[in-house]
């Protein structure tokens, strides 16, 4: 579903503040994976996510989803495949507009747009039923200002409304990072049920460990713009913080920095 070939991304090339933030990666997800990632500063996970969803274009390389090569379009053109929730809650959904209008933009995704007006009722029921899955009493404040919610209740309705539309590829930039230990602990378990129930094809960064060795069937770790570490199956499950920072030593030759990350 997600095909990378060795892609270089330099950022100020000829300046003193020259940085190869990635450097010839290359990358395969299958359909249906479910992959976390983790690095430490400056690892060139954000910047990974970002050339995938056309935010820059790479210097150099392929990206394929879904057999076709985006590396050259657009970020607006690749939107049709991507689906992506950010790390700012306030990112994913129109403030001034109401729950149900946010949704009903989300479902509408890709689609020509007529003079028809309005939410059918038949619509606005299955809006209720999917915001039901969330366990957060939405689906009783249909017409609310989306502005009202908490950071968490945004999340939670922007990882709905990337959803809606069962993207190719679903992105997650440290989505839960600004959320409260609790909140935060709840979009996951959220997320981990969508992903599974619509077996969506899903890059996950964050920051927190645990997090990533508990999520997901597959572990890639970050190091100097390129991936030292791929864990899936039953190595996987049998990780631990203390192993996997053992590993990244071995595998790049460095000490993991990254103090939000073990301090999580």
């Amino acid at each position: 579903m997600l095909e990378i070939k060795g892609i270089y991304k330099t950022f100020n090339p000829g300046t003193v503040n020259e940085k190869r933030a990635l450097n010839g990666l290359s990358l395969n997800l299958n359909d249906g994976d479910f992959v976390t990632v983790i690095g430490g500063n400056g690892a060139g996970k954000s910047t990974l996510l970002n050339a995938v969803a056309g935010v820059w274009p790479v210097d150099e390389g392929s990206i394929l989803i879904d057999g076709a090569n985006v590396a050259r379009l657009a970020e607006h053109k690749r939107a049709k495949y991507i689906g992506r929730v950010f790390q700012d809650p306030m990112m994913g959904t129109a403030a001034t507009m109401q729950i149900e209008e946010n949704l009903a933009l989300a479902a509408r995704r890709g689609q020509r747009r007529g003079l028809k007006s309005g939410i059918a009722k038949a619509e606005r029921e299955r809006y209720r039923e999917i915001l039901k899955t969330l366990d957060l009493g939405l689906e009783d404040r249909l017409t609310s200002k989306v502005g009202l919610l908490s950071g968490g209740q945004r999340q939670a309705l922007t990882l709905l409304m990337a959803t809606l539309r069962k993207p190719k590829l679903l992105l997650l930039d440290e989505h839960t990072a600004a959320l409260d230990p609790k909140t935060a602990a709840k979009v996951l378990d959220t997320t981990e049920k969508i992903v599974t129930r619509d077996s969506l094809t899903t890059l996950m960064i964050t920051h927190n460990m645990k997090d990533a060795i508990a999520h997901g069937n597959r572990l890639i770790m970050m190091y100097d713009g390129r991936i030292v570490l791929d864990i899936s199956g039953q190595e996987k499950k049998a990780l631990t913080v203390e192993h996997l920072l053992e590993q990244f030593s071995r595998a790049s030759g460095a000490e993991f920095a990254s103090d939000r990350a073990l301090l999580s």
